[in-house]
């Protein structure tokens, strides 16, 4: 099944375009419900989830079941809203917003999505003007050619090992990453329909970026 979460921060409105099907869940976790409401998702939210610190909105879709939690908590709101999508039996998930605003957060965002892609799930986190997905170790991800000019490779671990970049402007072959040389593998370009890039080694958040 698939998942859609509206988070916190600054999106994109005028490129973000979702095509939702009936069948997903949605959730929005706190400020999350502004953004799907800028975007026009509200009323499909399945899920409101968070302490309610952050969020204008007071009155919800009727549809949703509202999740208050208490303002000190271990968990983020984010966190919680994917507990909920995965308790539902959510694969994949198509995070909206969390690329702006307090870097603490920002950072918690990223790691939560290598940790959903280290676990099976196939995991997104866009806010229209970045997008992010992320590359375990013996896989792959193909990038298609779209709005985001240049994507880039960031490392989660010091080193990242037969990393494999085709179809690009800067192509890559079996090559070694180092955390501590992040320049090396930004600002590249797909070519052509799509880049296709494969690591055998660590893990790599794979963001592609409008400018």
């Amino acid at each position: 099944m698939k998942s859609y979460i509206f988070i916190g921060g600054e999106v994109d409105k005028s490129a973000i375009s979702l095509k939702i099907p009936e069948d997903a869940l949605v959730i929005a976790a706190d400020s999350g419900y502004d953004n799907a409401k800028m975007l026009g998702y509200a009323e499909r939210c399945d899920f409101v989830v968070g302490d309610f610190d952050s969020t204008k909105e007071r009155a919800f879709c009727s549809r949703a079941k509202i999740v208050r939690v208490p303002a000190e908590k271990d968990e983020t709101d984010t966190q919680l809203a994917l507990n909920i999508a995965l308790e539902n039996g959510a694969e994949d998930i198509y995070i909206v917003g969390g690329l702006s605003g307090r870097l603490d957060h920002t950072l918690s965002n990223l790691y939560l999505l290598e940790n959903l892609t280290k676990s099976g799930i196939n995991a997104t986190v866009c806010d229209g003007k970045n997008r992010v997905r992320y590359i375990k170790e013996r896989s792959s991800l193909l990038i298609p050619k779209s709005e985001y000019k240049y994507f880039g490779l960031i490392l989660t671990i010091e080193k990242a090992k037969g990393v494999t970049v085709d179809g690009a402007k800067y192509p890559l072959k079996n090559a070694n990453l180092e955390k501590t040389n992040p320049s090396f593998a930004i600002s590249n370009e797909v070519l052509e329909n799509f880049a296709m890039v494969s690591l055998k080694k660590g893990g790599l958040f794979v963001i592609e970026s409008k400018e």
